[in-house]
């Protein structure tokens, strides 16, 4: 145990040394500068009653509006973009982690040591999911506070929405796993974990996809990928849901929660499993 854990330590320190760390840290507290700089707000009696963005003046009409429904609505605006950075930065972060273990000379020190290949990578997986997780409540977090010291306004479900982001960094990183023991290439599993990241996006659109296309072998086709591809769209809309309290997307199709986290988990799964057995299998 104390092995596995050494091993996640180091992932943590590789970041550190590689500077990976300072820029994902430095990138994240950027995104929070520009919210703080950004967004002026003046309360009066529980009211919003002017507001500033970038130093230029709202239109707020005659009336007041409501804060709580205010922050509600920033909240959940603030948790879909936050979806798609902690996302990015989390897979450009950690997905050198089985490139870099599989070059000569590292990955000889990492096999001199007593654990078994399959529960090293999956030790790296957990330092880099660690990593991102920390990042994400950073990010989650200091944007919380943020908007609590702008209004005196917070509402806990913004921060439980940052399960779900950090629900699809694990399924992403898996691939990304998958990928680099292929591949052996940093490069090869970024592009390729974001490209599984637009192309599912694409695929929300499937029944668009399928009505526009002539070939019944290519409506099948792209029904197949939907199911098998994550739902990073579905994911998306369910977390601006969740912290909306369901303000957000109303007028969005519902979401089918056990297909779209069911299908997503299995191929998180099936990608990490499939990492795994390949890279045990792997003559270095």
């Amino acid at each position: 145990m104390r092995v596995l854990w050494a091993n996640v330590e180091e992932v943590f320190r590789e970041a550190a040394a590689r500077w990976t760390l300072v820029a994902y840290a430095s990138l994240s507290t950027l995104f929070i500068l520009i919210f703080a700089v950004a967004v002026n707000l003046d309360v009066v009696d529980g009211a919003l009653a002017g507001a500033k963005l970038f130093g230029k003046e709202v239109q707020m009409g005659s009336r007041s509006v409501d804060l709580d429904r205010l922050v509600l609505g920033f909240e959940a605006g603030f948790s879909g973009f936050l979806f798609v950075v902690a996302t990015f930065l989390a897979v450009f972060a950690t997905a050198h982690l089985v490139p870099r273990l599989q070059e000569k000379g590292t990955i000889d020190l990492y096999l001199s040591r007593p654990v078994g290949r399959v529960r090293l990578l999956l030790s790296r997986y957990a330092g880099g999911l660690l990593l991102a997780a920390a990042n994400v409540l950073y990010l989650v977090g200091s944007m919380g506070l943020l908007i609590w010291w702008k209004t005196g306004v917070v509402h806990p479900r913004f921060f439980l929405g940052a399960a779900i982001i950090l629900f699809t960094i694990a399924v992403l990183l898996a691939f990304a796993f998958l990928v680099g023991v292929v591949t052996s290439s940093t490069a090869v599993s970024i592009m390729g974990t974001y490209a599984v990241f637009f192309l599912a996006a694409i695929l929300a659109a499937h029944t668009s996809i399928e009505a526009a296309l002539s070939a019944e072998w290519a409506a099948q086709l792209v029904r197949s990928l939907y199911w098998v591809f994550p739902k990073t769209a579905q994911l998306a809309q369910a977390t601006v849901f969740f912290v909306s309290a369901g303000e957000g997307f109303r007028h969005a199709p519902k979401i089918d929660f056990l297909p779209v986290y069911g299908s997503t988990a299995l191929f998180g799964l099936a990608s990490l499993g499939l990492a795994a057995r390949l890279f045990s299998r792997k003559d270095f």
